[in-house]
């Protein structure tokens, strides 16, 4: 068990560099704030759209399919499984549906020959509805509980791979400078922009620390071969909790070790101990970028509502 490898949750692939890892990290950031508002108040059309676009982007990309293969199987498998729960849950409206239109929908009263409209005419309904998409003994699928159903399934889906992406191709401290870069407008209001972009960078970087641990841990109680059914339910559960007493007593260690590690090399405060990795320009590649970005929100903005 690798969980370094095996669940690569905010982890930054290094090698091999793609076309994504080339983006400007302002210009990746500012489309992953997109992906995540133009989902607001959207048309279930739209957010379908969105998705189908993050895995057409992660196979276009050139990243390693071994990388988010089973990422990206696990996810999608829990997105259809959220969809199928939740339409074949009541959907709420609480409402015994019955047809708009008669069974019979002949003429009432036919007209006479006199007065031709004397007479009720058919009503035609070039559209056929039905509330009930589905429905067999206790399993009923309304419209109202499959529209429900693809909202929760694809705002999952949108919101945990699009940040995994942009986590994946995008180095720590380009996201931080990248961050801080944007931030620079609040400096006038006083607020301290340096000192959050560090913090973000200490926290990216406490990621792998933690999984690591994790990883420690349960190799050791593996290699322990304990007899969980001799044990009971309450042992397993004290030695969990024993397990989850350690792990943050050696996240804590991790961190006070990173503190002392900071003090020794006199770091007194972000402004005056700055190093730059990353010398942030636009290339041409990003005002294509942007370009596409712009045509994008302009997508949204017409179509996004009005598709049903």
């Amino acid at each position: 068990m690798d969980l370094l490898r095996s669940l690569p949750l905010g982890l930054y692939l290094e090698q091999p560099i793609t076309w994504l890892h080339k983006l400007d990290p302002r210009v990746k950031f500012i489309w992953l704030m997109s992906f995540l508002t133009t989902y607001i108040f959207a048309s279930t059309w739209w957010r379908v759209i969105l998705v189908i676009l993050l895995i057409v982007t992660t196979l276009i990309s050139g990243i390693p399919r071994r990388v988010w293969r089973q990422q990206m199987g696990y996810l999608l498998s829990i997105c259809l499984l959220v969809l199928i729960i939740a339409s074949l849950s009541p959907d709420g409206m609480g409402i015994d549906y019955q047809p708009r239109l008669p069974v019979n929908q002949e003429l009432v009263n036919a007209p006479s020959s006199n007065n031709p409209t004397n007479g009720i005419l058919p009503i035609y309904n070039p559209q056929e509805y039905n509330y009930v998409l589905f429905a067999n003994g206790p399993v009923k699928i309304t419209r109202h509980s499959f529209d429900l159903a693809v909202r929760l399934s694809t705002i999952f889906f949108t919101l945990l791979y699009s940040t995994n992406l942009y986590l994946l191709t995008t180095a720590p401290e380009e996201i931080t400078a990248g961050i801080e870069s944007l931030m620079q407008p609040l400096r006038r209001l006083k607020v301290p922009v340096t000192e959050i972009a560090l913090t973000l960078t200490l926290s990216l970087r406490f990621i792998p620390l933690v999984l690591e641990e994790i990883q420690n841990l349960v190799r050791s109680v593996m290699t322990r071969a304990i007899n969980w059914k001799k044990i009971g339910l309450k042992g397993a559960a004290k030695v969990w909790m024993l397990i989850a007493e350690r792990l943050l007593q050696n996240l804590l260690l991790r961190a006070e070790q990173m503190a002392n590690g900071i003090i020794v090399r006199g770091f007194t405060s972000p402004d005056q101990h700055q190093v730059k990795w990353h010398h942030l320009r636009f290339k041409t590649f990003d005002w294509m970028a942007i370009l596409v970005l712009i045509l994008f929100w302009g997508m949204r903005l017409t179509i996004g509502n009005k598709m049903n």
